[in-house]
């Protein structure tokens, strides 16, 4: 059986993204910051039959927190086949780039950026044991910088100090882990789930969790010929579904 670990995996899209791989037949082990939440959640998965799952206590912004959260899966599998890195914080609803505090933008960055850098360097060597490992970063749309560059794109206005650069920072270590991993059986990508309806944006978005879910997933079970080193996003480019960086 493949095991996955999924970061703030105790609601929205992390949550539907372990319901979809337990549908899938992976074990899933459940990252959350808060121990009872990630309780809650795994006893809903179980209560629909998806037995196959149980939590883990990381907070990915605490160095000592990952450390024992890797400790602790240490004791329990010798192989990790799936890293999803979907914890992430939206920061203040304004961030103009002349006004927006210091800490609020290292804040975001600490969650979105250095968070899953130390996650992955935490996970890699149990990533390593799997004959498929498959590391996905889940990113936005709003990270890409030739289209915030383009004033024809339908998100140019959508401007901010700290969400935008700290995804496009995680796009960036995205490209450089994959290169860095190239030779190997690795498959590193980036994710834009897409503006989905969830308490990140106040449910303001139009998407489903299930269709966003499913675009992680997807990346997160790719065969031995798939891509590594994208941007996959249909929301910035539906034909393709792959984004301009």
């Amino acid at each position: 059986m493949k095991t996955a670990l999924i970061t703030g995996a105790n609601k929205s899209i992390g949550f539907e993204a372990a319901r979809q791989l337990l549908q899938q037949g992976y074990y899933v082990y459940l990252g959350s910051r808060d121990a009872h939440k990630g309780q809650q959640a795994v006893d809903q998965l179980k209560a629909e039959g998806l037995t196959q799952v149980e939590p883990l206590v990381i907070d990915v912004t605490d160095s000592a927190s990952i450390a024992a959260a890797r400790a602790a899966l240490g004791q329990k599998t010798d192989v990790l086949d799936v890293l999803i890195n979907n914890a992430g914080i939206l920061g203040s609803m304004s961030q103009p780039a002349l006004t927006s505090s210091i800490g609020m933008i290292k804040e975001v960055f600490d969650t979105n950026v250095f968070g899953v850098i130390e996650v992955t360097q935490a996970f890699i060597d149990l990533l390593r044991q799997s004959p498929a490992p498959r590391i996905v970063n889940v990113t936005s749309g709003l990270g890409s910088l030739t289209l915030h560059n383009d004033p024809s794109w339908k998100y140019y206005p959508v401007k901010g100090a700290a969400y935008q650069p700290s995804k496009a920072a995680l796009n960036a270590y995205t490209i450089m882990l994959a290169y860095e991993l190239r030779d190997t059986p690795f498959k590193v990508n980036a994710v834009d789930p897409g503006y989905t309806a969830t308490d990140f944006n106040h449910h303001s978005g139009p998407g489903t969790v299930q269709d966003a879910a499913a675009r992680v997933v997807k990346a997160a079970v790719l065969g031995p010929d798939g891509p590594t080193s994208q941007f996959f996003s249909d929301d910035n480019a539906p034909e393709t579904g792959i984004s301009p960086w």
